[in-house]
């Protein structure tokens, strides 16, 4: 995947992308639109649970880790432990520095629109560094390898979010809590609109590189 690419670059584009899902994430929570499907099972999850989200979703993690390590062990290195440290972290400190701040209406709506473009932009620029992904953005990978390519990326990315947005959403009623909290509008268009988005930057960025070796 980054063939060619140094590793300062590769550095900078893991560093850059993870940079950019932490504020898509931050955004996506502002919106109040509904939080992104893997967001949205691990709340359900924990709250039927009555586990802190926090501990849910490291968990959630660490067996999707061990499930990927099995199948697409190329997509292990740096950029999954610093994804995994630093995405929820980033995402609670811009909460917070707008945790004041009143949103309207129009202003939550490009909260929404900008989150979309925050997180497929940030998961393909830290792809292209290649330098490992995060458990759940390596599920579409996994799927596309155990199937050899029948279930092409990104329909593999549609499946896995309205899947575990699907779950999230039966632990939410089963626990009794309201189902606003985690499915919205935004979900949906997440669900819908990530994996193709990512694809689209992925294939822009192979482009892009390509063109810069050529010259």
């Amino acid at each position: 995947m980054s063939r060619g690419v140094s590793l300062p670059c590769r550095i900078l584009l893991m560093i850059g992308g993870i940079s950019l899902i932490g504020i898509g994430v931050a955004f996506f929570r502002l919106a109040g639109f509904g939080v992104d499907p893997f967001t949205g099972m691990n709340l359900g999850i924990s709250m039927f649970l009555n586990w802190s989200f926090g501990n849910w979703q490291l968990l959630a993690n660490a067996v999707i880790l061990v499930a990927v390590f099995f199948t697409a062990r190329s997509c292990i290195g740096l950029g999954t432990l610093v994804n995994m440290v630093c995405v929820g972290y980033l995402a609670d400190l811009i909460c917070w520095l707008f945790l004041e701040v009143h949103f309207g209406l129009p202003a939550r709506v490009a909260c929404l629109a900008a989150a979309l473009f925050f997180l497929s932009f940030g998961v393909a620029l830290y792809m292209k560094g290649d330098l490992g992904i995060a458990p759940y953005d390596s599920v579409a990978i996994v799927i596309e390898t155990v199937t050899h390519q029948k279930i092409p990326f990104h329909y593999a990315r549609i499946l896995s979010d309205i899947t575990v947005a699907i779950v999230g959403a039966i632990f939410c009623i089963a626990a009794g809590e309201s189902l606003w909290q985690i499915i919205g509008i935004g979900t949906v268009c997440n669900a819908l609109l990530n994996g193709p988005a990512i694809q689209m930057f992925r294939n822009l960025l192979d482009s892009m590189f390509k063109s810069t070796d050529n010259t």
